[in-house]
């Protein structure tokens, strides 16, 4: 789980909202390209999410999407699960 919760992405994803919560409460006027920033922090995040499920997913042995960024990796991932 540790690997999961500190990967890259996902502190990346946290910091950048931290920022944003911020500059919320600094009364900041909302404008778009505000929107803009918190739309693209809401997509960083699931992405960060997405790629945490498709590695849990292949290290358990089930296959993942073709675009994911371990497709391919599976049969790697499962075995190196297994010799632990």
């Amino acid at each position: 789980m540790r690997k999961y919760v500190f990967g890259t992405g996902i502190i990346g994803a946290l910091t950048s909202g931290m920022t944003l919560l911020r500059a919320l409460r600094a009364h900041e006027p909302f404008t778009w390209r505000t929107a803009l920033a918190w739309l693209s922090w809401g997509i960083t995040l699931l992405l960060a999410i997405g790629a945490i499920v498709d590695t849990r997913r292949a290290t358990r042995g089930h296959l993942v999407a073709p675009d994911s960024p371990v497709s391919g990796h599976e049969k790697k991932l499962l075995k190196k699960r297994i010799e632990r």
